[in-house]
């Protein structure tokens, strides 16, 4: 697994798997789910409340996806990582998973952060499984509030503690 920065030269092929459906309805960035367009990428690039980095299965491979940490407060040690597996020829492979976990290592050791938070449509089952697989504790329910086509779906909501956190087969 490799995780890099994200670089103006990668806005083109990111924003191409963000405007596809089968991922942009999943998300919510504060305005209901939306496409991140390359515009959009560049200023959370810029702002220090985002981390994004792309990953592939190694140094070898061009990126299959996207991993971030949004909403970072570093006043409360607190964010909220986000994963699209852009390459749909890499699902089933644990490569989401991993790149959460590695994601989730420089949240902890180093961002200094205390505690990530996250959600997921309760319908998602892949990202559930990415969650569980990073040792998330599921706290709540948030119902009726993500609306896929006009329908409302609730979500499922998670925290890990830094103390909780064990790395899941990254290696740069």
């Amino acid at each position: 697994m490799k995780l890099r920065p994200l670089q103006n030269s990668d806005l083109g092929l990111v924003g191409n798997w963000l405007s596809q459906k089968q991922n942009y309805e999943w998300l919510d960035f504060e305005n209901g789910p939306q496409i991140l367009t390359p515009t959009t990428l560049k200023i959370m690039m810029q702002r220090d409340t985002h981390l994004l980095r792309l990953f592939a299965p190694d140094s070898q491979n061009p990126p299959v996806g996207l991993v971030a940490l949004g909403n970072i407060n570093r006043k409360f040690k607190t964010a909220m990582p986000w994963c699209v597996l852009g390459n749909k020829d890499y699902n089933g492979q644990g490569l989401a998973s991993r790149a959460v976990s590695a994601i989730l290592s420089v949240a902890f050791s180093e961002l200094g952060l205390e505690a990530v938070n996250a959600w997921t449509v309760a319908e998602n089952r892949p990202a559930i499984r990415v969650l569980e697989h990073n040792h998330f504790r599921l706290i709540g329910n948030q119902r009726r509030c993500h609306y896929i086509d006009g329908r409302p779906y609730d979500r499922l909501l998670f925290d890990l503690l830094a103390s909780e956190h064990k790395e899941n087969g990254y290696c740069e």
